[in-house]
């Protein structure tokens, strides 16, 4: 099924130092579907990430060029505001991080700063993202309680949560299972496929397996380079790049 591009990347290289991380990447990332993006370890992955959340120009040594698109603008155009890019991204990273705070006050966070006021409103939004997330029945009774007494598969809910309580349009989850049991990997999964109605998804992951039930997209890249990009079924099904067959059958990692 084809869809609008809801990120377009064109062009993009990044640097660190003498470096090169990425290598003049160009793709179109369809809007309301997950896009996977795979390859081996160092191979650009969660850089090309971290680029589409203006994650990079803070970083010494760090050199970038080309542009990204989101709704047709250009996230590196000057005076472009770098809050305004990253509240259309919520970024979930691969160690979840609760704020040092109640688990009602890290959903409440984000809002708050953007001027949210009312306690009636704050409430049914606290309720709402964490209904979202798939959380709420576990935490309605302990809201006030500290984030930190949570599982590790709850914070991650609970910062995916945080992160949608900013209405963002896009998610990047930068390996979000990783640090995860087997069944908290399954919740967040389902929440996943359940977000894409509502949602961009970006996932980077090192898990084929993963790739393969979550994706409707998929970036593999290699060395920095983009080799091979298309709808999922193509590329685990009959990929067209012999190094995308060698990595799907394991001969490469």
């Amino acid at each position: 099924m084809q869809t609008n591009p809801h990120v377009r990347v064109h062009d993009l290289s990044v640097s660190y130092g003498s470096t090169p991380a990425l290598n003049r990447i160009s793709v179109d990332i369809p809007e309301k579907q997950i896009t996977a993006v795979i390859g081996p370890s160092g191979c650009g992955k969660s850089t090309l990430l971290r680029a589409m959340n203006r994650l990079l120009e803070n970083s010494d040594g760090v050199s970038l060029s080309g542009s990204i698109l989101i709704d047709n603008e250009n996230i590196y155009d000057p005076g472009r505001d770098v809050t305004e890019i990253r509240k259309k991204m919520g970024l979930l990273s691969q160690k979840p991080y609760p704020l040092p705070m109640s688990i009602f006050e890290n959903v409440a966070y984000g809002p708050r700063i953007h001027g949210m006021k009312k306690k009636n409103e704050m409430a049914e939004t606290v309720r709402h993202y964490l209904t979202i997330s798939g959380l709420w029945e576990e935490v309605k009774d302990r809201l006030h309680e500290p984030a930190s007494r949570l599982s590790i598969g709850q914070q991650q809910r609970l910062c995916l949560a945080r992160g949608l309580a900013v209405e963002p349009e896009i998610i990047l989850a930068d390996e979000p299972t990783s640090a995860l049991d087997p069944k908290s990997s399954q919740k967040i999964e389902a929440e996943f496929k359940h977000l894409k109605n509502r949602y961009t998804i970006i996932i980077v992951t090192h898990i084929l397996r993963q790739a393969r039930r979550l994706a409707d997209y998929v970036l593999f890249m290699y060395l920095g380079e983009l080799v091979e990009h298309g709808p999922a079924a193509q590329i685990f099904e009959n990929p067209q790049h012999e190094m995308t067959k060698e990595y799907i059958r394991g001969i490469i990692s």
